[in-house]
């Protein structure tokens, strides 16, 4: 869940710094249970918007004719991998790229099955938006909640429920307005008061890029359409500045038997959220010292200013002790300093949490020891329902969670920020990630 910076000094991207953040790209996932038709959605919608090349049509033809498929299974453009492909079901995230007219889109394809829940927290904790698709056929299942809640957890500020397959039900609306009834009911406990639902058939394309006609009772837009007209979330330049510091480097700017090549002493980290300008004065945390910002550069070339997501190194006008962990902060709105945690966990583990054992808090570039010291409640995903002081969590449990830290974190809550809102929990002897976490105090 945590922005990891790349330690290598080529991952530093080259130009200008933009005076704004893309305003058109949406980021996007798709959630669901197994054999929802996930996959099939995102590829048919490639099709339909353009975005798929004539080689890539030509390969899952000939591969949905091999298998004896009447039609074209639109999921080979999605799930890649040997394995998904033999066992027909998403396991990791496939990330795709498109692009229509009006704006751009970042696509991820969580896996539906509970084995892989993690793998839709990964997707989930970047989105703007998330369509959680239904099968008109089984209507809402424990992970339609699952991943509803965790959307809602993650602070993903729009739903769009897709009733898949209703072809399959001779598109009748009863049975769509059912499972609408139905996940509205969920959602508003949740405190969501606007979802938008799009009955459609993903295999034939019904009601994706285009809106379908031939569906009388229904006058709302295609998925494409919402999509196109969706608000994507630009909430990380105006909050506060927040730079974990991923490793002190040496740079040199210029050519080095040029006069007027200089190397200095930087910071090399990825800007979590808010701008930095030559000339800002920074607090280093947890310590709390005050500089000032002699110099900003990326890719070997000086910047006037950064905003979020930027990787930068910065120079900074006073001699400070600092290293990896540390973070650079806006020094009239700083984050805490905490010892203590109090969050909301997604176990991952298949291993369940054991309570008299250390971990590992990784957040964003710091790792610390750590210890549950409290299991406030389990959430049932099913009735919302609060089941107080669990003695453990298996995998996909939510939990709320009191960690003590061995050392202090320099932390936001996730609503105010996202990244040094978020850690994940590893286990320190296989080193697996073993659960998520968004602080909530």
């Amino acid at each position: 869940m945590n922005a990891i910076v790349n330690s290598s000094s080529d991952s530093f991207d080259t130009g200008t710094e933009p005076t704004t953040r893309p305003s058109g790209l949406l980021r996007f996932i798709t959630a669901g249970s197994v054999d929802d038709g996930k996959s099939t959605l995102i590829g048919r919608l490639l099709y339909d918007t353009g975005n798929v090349a004539a080689d890539q049509l030509a390969s899952i033809q000939a591969t949905s004719h091999k298998r004896g498929l009447a039609a074209i299974d639109w999921s080979l453009l999605t799930d890649g991998l040997i394995a998904e492909r033999e066992q027909g079901i998403t396991i990791d995230v496939a990330y795709r790229y498109f692009a229509t007219a009006r704006r751009k889109f970042i696509i991820g394809d969580a896996p539906g099955h509970e084995q892989y829940t993690r793998n839709m927290v990964t997707a989930a904790s970047s989105a703007d938006l998330a369509i959680l698709l239904v099968d008109a056929r089984k209507g809402v299942v424990t992970q339609t909640r699952r991943h509803a809640y965790l959307a809602h957890l993650l602070g993903i500020p729009e739903l769009v429920l897709a009733v898949n397959k209703m072809d399959l039900v001779d598109w009748q609306p009863a049975v769509y307005q059912a499972i609408v009834d139905e996940f509205n009911a969920f959602v508003g406990r949740l405190g969501r008061h606007h979802v938008q639902a799009i009955p459609l058939s993903a295999l034939n394309g019904t009601n994706l890029a285009t809106r379908a006609e031939a569906i009388p009772w229904y006058s709302g837009p295609s998925l494409l359409e919402h999509l196109e007209s969706s608000p994507a979330r630009r909430d990380a330049d105006v909050a506060p500045f927040r730079l974990p510091v991923q490793r002190v480097v040496r740079v040199m700017l210029g050519n080095g038997a040029d006069s007027a090549a200089s190397e200095f002493r930087g910071y090399q980290g990825m800007l979590a959220s808010g701008r930095l300008r030559l000339g800002d004065e920074v607090a280093v945390m947890p310590g709390g010292q005050r500089a000032r910002v002699a110099r900003l550069s990326v890719a070997e070339r000086d910047l006037a200013e950064a905003g979020a997501d930027r990787s930068v190194v910065v120079a900074l006008d006073s001699e400070i002790d600092i290293s990896r962990g540390d973070m650079l902060c806006d020094p009239q709105q700083l984050p805490q300093v905490a010892k203590t945690l109090c969050a909301d966990i997604c176990w991952l583990s298949e291993q369940p949490l054991d309570l008299r054992r250390k971990y590992l808090v990784k957040h964003t570039t710091r790792s610390v020891n750590a210890v549950f010291a409290e299991l406030n409640y389990r959430v049932d995903v099913n009735t919302l329902a609060h089941q107080p002081q669990p003695d453990s969590a298996q995998m996909n449990d939510i939990v709320r969670a009191t960690l003590k830290l061995h050392q202090p974190l320099c932390a936001d809550t996730y609503s105010d920020n996202r990244t040094t809102g978020s850690f994940i929990v590893i286990d320190p002897v296989s080193l697996h990630t073993v659960a998520a976490g968004v602080i909530v105090r």
